[in-house]
């Protein structure tokens, strides 16, 4: 099964790859972290969450939604050791949940709520790669947060963008997108030379390049510095294992260690869940990931993160829709992306040192108009309110908060609308000259009490009614006692009451 998809899954690695390398750094840096420690979760979150999930498309690594918490923890623990403890401890939490079948939750989150986040990522992606397009590089690449730790929100970070642009960046994102375009395009896949190089792949490739030629002959506007990936100095595997960290299991003695491990799970565990739900929709071939695998696997992740020093980990929608874009087809893709993180990051630093951020922001255009195109906004309004309102309601809260806040919003209105729908479909109501009708559908809570006191006042005097409970299998007390009261009743209004299925059948209740 692996073996056939190679060709499409090792270059789809290699686009992932240049994806993760910056948001790896750029993560780490935000959460108060080494950048040495996001490199080391991304290759944690590629090859052991990788290879134990059960996902095929989905990349795991840091998440710019555990930032600020992460940030925090860092800096009020005691030490970064002590901080690594509680990464430790959230993976067993999160093994532990998975063991508890926790991952049910997956399941229940709407799919306009799930969609919403896709289409918001896609427009932070969009909103957010404006600045680094036009050489404005004061952030990190990735960012989805709309408040930005250099006193800019996405917005005004493209208003001081755009008072300051750099030509040669432009033209730089311009010429990775054309080429992305080129090398994508149906009837250059048509070529065998073409057909399994990502067009996302040749973005960052001529990017490189042509920054190369501007540095020869048109200086002025090559990018440089802070405008390109920096990576820390490390020339050989020694390097890297002399700057790795270790857990202090001292500290289990403290309760914030405990807390702040839960906190980390619980976060981690949602973006991990929610991540792999909208990867599964994003999926050409619609597999289905086990949720309860998931959160084991990521547990194990985390486990071996803060073993080693890393920031926690969680599946990421950024990644595992590059990986989508790129072609990738199994967990291979994943895996070797994290293969070359720790690879090619003490191999040849200096080539990657010179990719631009300009041209990186040119892929992260590509897949956030991937995540949300205009039929996707189209298609959600012709569902109906019930559908588009959790939708527009969970990309404009993203927008305006940051991932978990915004999904959080939006699954408040969600739920509303599902209530509202089961509030009246489970129970009937009919009418016929003088004669009624009240069916019980298959499951009737406390919350349909309402719509059926009031359609038992819809029922008048000198009537006939029948109550149908006959496909009834479970009846919530306060549903029992309200019929129960209205058939003690009935003869006093002259109100003849039959009834099909037995709902005071005690086995019923």
């Amino acid at each position: 099964m692996y073996l056939k998809h190679l060709s499409r899954d090792l270059p789809a690695s290699l686009v992932v790859f240049l994806v993760a390398l910056p948001l790896c750094l750029g993560i780490a840096v935000a959460s108060e972290a080494s950048p040495i420690a996001g490199i080391v979760s991304g290759v944690i979150g590629g090859v052991v969450v990788g290879f134990l999930s059960g996902s095929q498309l989905s990349v795991s690594g840091p998440a710019a939604g555990l930032t600020a918490v992460v940030a925090t923890a860092i800096t009020s623990l005691p030490s970064y050791e002590v901080f690594l403890t509680s990464v430790v401890l959230a993976g067993a939490f999160q093994v532990v949940f998975g063991l508890l079948r926790a991952g049910i939750v997956g399941y229940y989150f709407p799919s306009s709520v799930i969609k919403g986040m896709l289409a918001a990522i896609g427009l932070i992606l969009i909103l957010k790669e404006i600045p680094h397009a036009l050489g404005f590089d004061d952030d990190y690449l990735g960012n989805q947060t709309f408040l930005q730790s250099n006193d800019h929100n996405t917005f005004s970070a493209i208003l001081a963008a755009l008072s300051d642009i750099k030509p040669g960046a432009v033209l730089l994102c311009l010429f990775s997108l054309g080429l992305i375009y080129a090398f994508d395009h149906r009837k250059a896949k048509a070529l065998p030379v073409v057909k399994f190089i990502p067009g996302t792949l040749m973005g960052v490739v001529g990017g490189l390049v042509l920054n190369l030629a501007f540095l020869h002959w048109v200086p002025g506007w090559a990018m440089t510095g802070e405008n390109l990936v920096q990576l820390p100095d490390i020339r050989n595997m020694g390097d890297l294992v002399s700057e790795l960290s270790y857990p202090d299991f001292g500290a289990l003695a403290l309760p914030e260690v405990w807390m702040t491990a839960l906190i980390i799970a619980l976060i981690a565990s949602i973006e991990s869940l929610l991540s792999i739900e909208a990867t599964d929709k994003l999926d050409p071939k619609r597999r289905d990931t086990p949720t309860n695998r998931e959160l084991r696997a990521q547990g194990i992740g985390n486990i071996t993160a803060g073993l080693v020093g890393g920031i926690p980990v969680t599946a990421v929608i950024v990644r595992s829709s590059a990986n989508i874009a790129a072609g990738g087809q199994t967990k291979v893709s994943a895996i070797a992306h994290g293969l070359l993180l720790a690879i090619l990051v003490v191999a040849v630093p200096d080539v990657l040192n010179l990719i631009p951020f300009a041209s990186l922001a040119a892929v992260l255009f590509v897949v956030g108009f991937k995540l949300t195109k205009p039929k996707l906004f189209i298609g959600m309004y012709r569902k109906g309110w019930s559908s588009f309102l959790p939708f527009i309601v969970t990309v404009v809260a993203i927008l305006r908060t940051d991932l978990l806040v915004g999904i959080s919003i939006g699954l408040v209105v969600g739920f509303f609308f599902v209530i509202k729908s089961n509030y009246r479909r489970s129970i009937v109501f009919a009418e016929h000259k003088n004669n009624y009708l009240i069916k019980l559908n298959s499951n009737v809570t406390y919350l349909n009490r309402a719509v059926l006191s009031e359609y038992l006042q819809r029922v008048p005097d000198n009537s006939e009614l029948l109550i149908d409970v006959s496909r009834t299998e479970f009846i919530d007390p306060d549903i029992r006692e309200t019929l129960e009261e209205f058939v003690g009743f009935a003869p006093m209004r002259n109100i003849v009451v039959s009834y099909h299925g037995e709902f005071l059948n005690p086995s019923k209740k």
